[in-house]
């Protein structure tokens, strides 16, 4: 006997972009069945069992279409305060790295974070996932890296997991302890690496708060010898690893990520050729993030053509955090991919859709249309996919699936 989570939904009359493929993935006069928490079926409602029919559920969508629930594979949700200030600050002509060199910068958010608790820092990230969900995002990865001690590394971590919790979203949690060095350390970026992999890495494995560790391979944070000490001891961790990588300078961190097979590697303004051939040869994902571009007024753009010709997949997120890319829209996000780097529909779509799901490792259960996969759905009230990515401050959802609820 069918128990309620195993009951089946039918959502007919609909449109798909299934992602499955290439392409979109489109099918007219589409279907998508669930059983429970999975898909059961998606593709021509022609093609749907009979049997598998009459015992549903069923939502006429009256030709609406349907897509794989959204992912935001890169974001900082979790911080204490702001950086208001900051932005007035770049305004009046201070660079990113001026403003980080006089105290500026991550450190600032550093200090408000851990004078937060951690329901504190639960309570303020709510009301930006609650934007993001409100634009059919079903899964989200949250970055730590605001505490760079082991106490609040593991607070936000913590906080952020509570988040799934509070919410009925997916949430993928980021070590990312390796973001700055904190003013304790003294300029002894070797010291507190060494902190990073022999106290708070394991700490944070142990506990089972991180998907992934991710770190900041630049100038004014670290060096690749750095991040492969820390990749080194994620591996020892048993997790996987990602990097903010040649965001400001090329110091080869596309390169260093995929010899390390990492997941992603994320921002990628200053990647050069050979690492775009280094991340097609490993299976790393191009996160593009658009929203620190267009943010800190960055004139580099991130080699999209290079992708393409290597055919490296490319997701697009949000980057929200407090000082370099204060969003939480998605759907700007891709009009931001589209307007500033010419990334197609069908790029930024799949963008936030399979490729993301590619970035955090989840392939396998989300990002697709697909039998077996979470039933996880976003119906919008659209005539052609191109308008998720063409306008500017609308949000045509019209029903956002999570699970198959």
């Amino acid at each position: 006997m069918s128990t309620n989570s195993q009951r089946l939904r039918l959502w007919r009359n609909a449109r798909l972009a299934t992602l499955v493929g290439d392409d979109l993935g489109i099918v007219e006069q589409g279907a998508v069945l669930s059983e429970g928490e999975r898909i059961a079926f998606a593709g021509p409602e022609s093609d749907l069992p009979a049997g598998m029919r009459d015992r549903a559920e069923t939502v006429d969508l009256e030709g609406r279409w349907i897509t794989p629930g959204l992912i935001d594979c890169h974001t900082h949700l979790v911080f204490g305060g702001d950086r208001a200030h900051e932005f007035e600050l770049r305004l009046k002509g201070a660079s990113y790295e001026e403003i980080a060199r006089a105290g500026g910068g991550i450190v600032s958010s550093v200090n408000a974070t851990r004078a937060a608790s951690e329901d504190e820092l639960l309570a303020s990230a709510l009301p930006r996932l609650d934007h993001l969900i409100a634009e059919g995002v079903t899964t989200v990865e949250v970055k730590s890296g605001y505490g760079l001690e082991t106490r609040t590394e593991l607070a936000m971590l913590r906080a952020a997991r509570r988040l799934g919790e509070a919410r009925r979203v997916n949430v993928s949690t980021t070590f990312l302890g390796a973001h700055a060095l904190p003013v304790e350390a003294k300029g002894d970026k070797d010291a507190y690496i060494d902190l990073v992999c022999r106290e708070m890495l394991p700490v944070v494995a142990a506990e089972g708060l991180a998907d992934a560790v991710d770190g900041f391979c630049e100038g004014i944070a670290f060096l690749p010898e750095h991040i492969s000490k820390v990749f080194e001891a994620a591996k020892k961790a048993g997790l996987p690893v990602k990097l903010h990588a040649d965001q400001l300078s090329n110091l080869h961190g596309a390169k260093l990520a995929a010899d390390y097979g990492a997941l992603s590697a994320d921002h990628l303004e200053y990647t050069d050729d050979e690492g775009a051939a280094a991340m097609q040869a490993a299976g790393t994902v191009a996160v593009i993030l658009p929203g620190a571009y267009y943010f800190i007024r960055e004139t580099k753009q991130p080699p999209i053509a290079a992708f393409r010709s290597h055919k490296v997949p490319m997701a697009v997120a949000t980057d929200c955090n407090p000082g370099t890319s204060p969003l939480t829209s998605l759907l700007m996000t891709m009009n931001m991919a589209a307007t500033l780097f010419r990334m197609t529909v069908d790029e930024c779509i799949a963008g936030v859709t399979r490729n993301a799901a590619k970035a955090l490792g989840k392939a396998q259960d989300i990002g697709t249309l697909e039998a077996g996969k979470r039933c996880d759905l976003a119906i919008w009230d659209i005539e052609r996919p191109a308008e998720l990515v063409y306008r500017l401050g609308f949000n045509p959802l019209h029903q956002r699936i999570w699970r198959g609820q």
